[in-house]
Protein backbone atom coordinates (compact mmCIF):
# COMPACT_ATOMS: atom_id res chain seq x y z
CA UNK A 1 0.00 0.00 0.00
CA UNK A 2 0.99 3.45 -0.27
CA UNK A 3 0.71 6.60 1.94
CA UNK A 4 0.11 10.20 0.50
CA UNK A 5 0.45 13.39 3.10
CA UNK A 6 1.77 16.93 3.00
CA UNK A 7 3.66 17.58 6.02
CA UNK A 8 5.37 20.72 7.27
CA UNK A 9 9.17 21.28 8.71
CA UNK A 10 8.09 19.08 12.10
CA UNK A 11 6.06 16.81 10.08
CA UNK A 12 3.02 18.31 11.06
CA UNK A 13 -0.43 17.73 8.71
CA UNK A 14 -3.26 19.58 10.44
CA UNK A 15 -4.58 22.42 12.93
CA UNK A 16 -7.88 22.09 14.56
CA UNK A 17 -9.29 19.32 11.80
CA UNK A 18 -8.03 21.18 8.76
CA UNK A 19 -4.83 21.12 6.47
CA UNK A 20 -1.87 23.22 6.97
CA UNK A 21 -2.60 24.94 4.27
CA UNK A 22 -3.27 24.23 0.70
CA UNK A 23 -1.17 24.31 -2.31
CA UNK A 24 -2.09 23.69 -5.71
CA UNK A 25 0.14 21.66 -7.18
CA UNK A 26 0.27 19.67 -4.49
CA UNK A 27 -3.57 18.87 -4.50
CA UNK A 28 -3.29 18.41 -8.09
CA UNK A 29 -0.23 15.93 -7.46
CA UNK A 30 -2.47 14.29 -5.21
CA UNK A 31 -5.68 13.96 -7.63
CA UNK A 32 -3.50 12.98 -10.34
CA UNK A 33 -1.98 9.99 -8.07
CA UNK A 34 -5.66 8.76 -6.76
CA UNK A 35 -8.15 9.31 -9.26
CA UNK A 36 -9.46 5.86 -10.50
CA UNK A 37 -7.50 3.98 -6.84
CA UNK A 38 -8.42 3.34 -3.65
CA UNK A 39 -7.79 6.16 -1.11
CA UNK A 40 -8.57 4.93 2.50
CA UNK A 41 -9.32 7.90 5.03
CA UNK A 42 -10.22 8.41 8.73
CA UNK A 43 -14.14 10.10 9.41
CA UNK A 44 -12.53 13.44 10.37
CA UNK A 45 -10.61 13.52 7.18
CA UNK A 46 -13.73 12.31 4.89
CA UNK A 47 -15.62 15.76 6.88
CA UNK A 48 -12.67 17.95 5.61
CA UNK A 49 -13.33 17.00 2.18
CA UNK A 50 -15.70 19.42 -0.21
CA UNK A 51 -19.52 19.20 1.16
CA UNK A 52 -18.37 16.12 3.52
CA UNK A 53 -18.42 13.82 0.76
CA UNK A 54 -16.28 10.76 -0.35
CA UNK A 55 -13.73 12.29 -3.82
CA UNK A 56 -15.07 11.58 -7.05
CA UNK A 57 -13.68 9.04 -9.17
CA UNK A 58 -11.57 7.22 -6.57
CA UNK A 59 -13.28 4.41 -4.27
CA UNK A 60 -13.38 5.65 -0.72
CA UNK A 61 -13.23 3.31 2.42
CA UNK A 62 -13.69 4.98 5.75
CA UNK A 63 -12.26 3.77 8.90
CA UNK A 64 -14.11 4.97 11.80
CA UNK A 65 -14.92 3.82 15.20
CA UNK A 66 -18.88 4.35 15.39
CA UNK A 67 -20.47 1.37 13.84
CA UNK A 68 -23.50 3.65 13.22
CA UNK A 69 -21.31 6.15 10.71
CA UNK A 70 -22.28 5.49 7.05
CA UNK A 71 -21.90 7.39 4.27
CA UNK A 72 -23.15 7.56 0.76
CA UNK A 73 -20.52 6.85 -1.73
CA UNK A 74 -18.26 5.38 0.61
CA UNK A 75 -17.60 1.95 1.96
CA UNK A 76 -17.10 2.03 6.05
CA UNK A 77 -14.90 0.29 7.69
CA UNK A 78 -14.55 -0.08 11.84
CA UNK A 79 -11.45 -2.31 12.76
CA UNK A 80 -8.01 -3.02 10.75
CA UNK A 81 -9.13 -6.68 10.12
CA UNK A 82 -12.03 -5.43 8.34
CA UNK A 83 -10.20 -2.57 6.42
CA UNK A 84 -8.50 -5.83 5.33
CA UNK A 85 -11.33 -7.68 4.19
CA UNK A 86 -12.39 -4.57 2.34
CA UNK A 87 -8.90 -4.11 0.78
CA UNK A 88 -8.71 -7.75 -0.24
CA UNK A 89 -11.00 -6.65 -3.83
CA UNK A 90 -8.01 -4.02 -4.91
CA UNK A 91 -4.42 -4.42 -5.40
CA UNK A 92 -2.04 -2.73 -2.90
CA UNK A 93 -0.40 -0.96 -5.44
CA UNK A 94 -3.63 1.02 -6.11
CA UNK A 95 -4.63 2.23 -2.53
CA UNK A 96 -3.45 5.08 -0.44
CA UNK A 97 -3.45 5.84 2.97
CA UNK A 98 -4.64 9.60 3.14
CA UNK A 99 -4.90 10.36 6.43
CA UNK A 100 -5.50 11.59 9.18
CA UNK A 101 -3.44 11.21 12.06
CA UNK A 102 -4.35 8.24 13.42
CA UNK A 103 -4.92 6.32 10.63
CA UNK A 104 -1.57 7.05 9.33
CA UNK A 105 -0.18 5.71 12.47
CA UNK A 106 -2.45 2.70 11.79
CA UNK A 107 -1.99 2.12 8.34
CA UNK A 108 1.70 3.09 8.14
CA UNK A 109 3.06 -0.86 9.04
CA UNK A 110 1.17 -1.93 6.19
CA UNK A 111 2.48 0.02 3.70
CA UNK A 112 5.67 0.30 1.74
CA UNK A 113 5.84 3.58 -0.47
CA UNK A 114 4.94 6.90 1.15
CA UNK A 115 4.36 9.67 -1.06
CA UNK A 116 5.09 13.18 0.91
CA UNK A 117 4.99 17.02 -0.21
CA UNK A 118 7.71 18.58 2.38
CA UNK A 119 6.91 21.72 2.90
CA UNK A 120 9.66 24.08 4.69
CA UNK A 121 8.00 25.77 6.91
CA UNK A 122 6.86 25.42 10.63
CA UNK A 123 3.46 25.71 11.69
CA UNK A 124 1.31 25.42 14.59
CA UNK A 125 -0.25 22.00 14.48
CA UNK A 126 -2.31 19.51 16.45
CA UNK A 127 -1.85 16.87 14.27
CA UNK A 128 1.22 14.95 12.73
CA UNK A 129 2.39 12.26 10.58
CA UNK A 130 5.24 9.69 11.41
CA UNK A 131 8.98 11.22 11.26
CA UNK A 132 9.82 9.04 8.35
CA UNK A 133 13.67 10.51 8.13
CA UNK A 134 14.13 8.96 11.80
CA UNK A 135 12.76 5.49 11.17
CA UNK A 136 15.58 3.23 10.42
CA UNK A 137 12.98 1.15 7.75
CA UNK A 138 12.68 4.13 5.59
CA UNK A 139 14.76 5.47 2.99
CA UNK A 140 14.42 8.17 0.61
CA UNK A 141 14.60 7.19 -2.83
CA UNK A 142 13.15 10.08 -4.76
CA UNK A 143 13.49 14.29 -4.47
CA UNK A 144 12.69 16.79 -6.39
CA UNK A 145 13.83 20.18 -7.15
CA UNK A 146 12.89 23.18 -5.10
CA UNK A 147 8.79 24.19 -5.86
CA UNK A 148 7.57 27.47 -4.19
CA UNK A 149 3.53 28.55 -3.57
CA UNK A 150 4.27 32.71 -3.20
CA UNK A 151 6.81 31.99 -0.44
CA UNK A 152 6.69 28.92 0.54
CA UNK A 153 9.33 25.95 -0.60
CA UNK A 154 8.40 22.63 -0.80
CA UNK A 155 9.65 18.94 -2.47
CA UNK A 156 7.72 16.37 -2.99
CA UNK A 157 9.75 13.34 -2.47
CA UNK A 158 9.33 9.56 -2.14
CA UNK A 159 10.17 7.02 0.89
CA UNK A 160 10.22 3.70 -0.01
CA UNK A 161 10.36 0.59 3.21
CA UNK A 162 13.95 -1.34 3.18
CA UNK A 163 12.23 -4.43 5.10
CA UNK A 164 9.33 -6.51 4.73
CA UNK A 165 6.19 -4.57 4.59
CA UNK A 166 3.46 -6.59 8.07
CA UNK A 167 0.85 -7.76 6.85
CA UNK A 168 -2.67 -6.79 8.02
CA UNK A 169 -4.29 -9.56 9.94
CA UNK A 170 -6.79 -11.66 8.53
CA UNK A 171 -10.08 -11.79 9.25
CA UNK A 172 -11.60 -14.70 11.84
CA UNK A 173 -14.69 -16.42 9.79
Amino acid sequence: MNIIAAVDSNWAIGYQNSLLVRIPSDQKMFREMTEGKVIVVGRKTLETFPQKQPLKNRVNIILSRDKKYCVKGAAVVHSIRELRRELEKYDDKDVYVAGGASVYEQLLPYCDTAYITKIDYAYQADAYFPKLDTMPDWELTADSEEQTYFDLEYYFRKYERKGTVTTIPAVKK
